[in-house]
């Protein structure tokens, strides 16, 4: 089904987005009768098939709104700012190494400790540049699997809080109208088949709302995004020493 998807786009796009919509997938599955499948059960699936990939697109692009508004709070992207001398997430010896091998890749000289401290905006200049030149160098999720893990990871915590009011909103709507069709109801019979369906979608609803009002935060995308930005650093050894390639058995 989701084969014409890549990894990428499937668990940091598409996943957010279902989870984003599951009130509304919820309230489908259980408060439509399928028992008898008319044209209107068929279109209504259609469309919120659609709609999930279409709510996919909207996660990145909210993602990615408010991305640059949490760089700022951290003070600038983790590659670059883990990159810096005044950084301790990497030993400074190995950093120096790292410093050294990719600015012959890209053709521009180490800022020097001193030009660093004088003008930090110059020396993030040359940072971004190395990360920019690692995440060229690292796109083979096969090669590089810690990478590709954490910018997943990354993406699809970004991408989650980016539709969090969305999905917020979608919660409302659907325990609005759980709540109207059990105040319809009253006095409830728990014997009725609808009557407990109904509750459930209530319920899953709430989950839901607690899961994305407590658990989907931006200190998780700001934790995911410095992981990613660790490992795509680290990922420069690799690309120092590039492991072997396995050595193909005779016939």
């Amino acid at each position: 089904m989701f084969k014409f998807l890549d990894a990428y786009t499937l668990r940091a796009r598409l996943f957010p987005a279902i989870l984003g919509a599951a009130p509304a997938l919820a309230a489908l599955a259980l408060l439509v009768s399928w028992q008898h499948v008319h044209m209107s059960n068929v279109i209504a699936s259609i469309t919120l098939f659609v709609l999930v990939f279409a709510l996919a697109d909207f996660a990145r692009k909210l993602g990615v709104a408010i991305e640059p508004k949490i760089y700022a709070e951290m003070g600038g992207k983790p590659s670059v700012t883990m990159f810096r001398r005044s950084d301790h997430t990497i030993e400074q010896a190995t950093k120096e190494r790292y410093r050294t091998f990719i600015a012959g890749k890209i053709n521009q000289l180490v800022p020097s400790s001193r030009q660093e401290a004088a003008n930090q905006a110059v020396a993030d200049e040359f940072y971004e540049a190395c990360g920019t030149w690692l995440r060229a160098h690292t796109r083979d999720a096969k090669k590089f699997p810690l990478v590709f893990g954490e910018n997943v990871g990354y993406g699809f915590r970004r991408n989650q809080f980016g539709l969090k009011w969305v999905a917020l909103g979608l919660n409302l709507i659907v325990v609005l109208i759980c709540a109207g069709l059990l105040w319809y109801r009253v006095p409830l019979d728990m014997g009725a088949d609808l009557t407990n369906r109904t509750t459930l979608v209530f319920i899953v609803a709430a989950i839901h709302a607690a899961y994305f009002a407590f658990a989907v935060t931006k200190e998780s995308v700001k934790t995911a995004a410095r992981k990613y930005g660790r490992e795509l650093i680290l990922s420069t050894e690799a690309l120092i020493s590039p492991l072997p390639a396995p050595r193909k058995e005779g016939k």
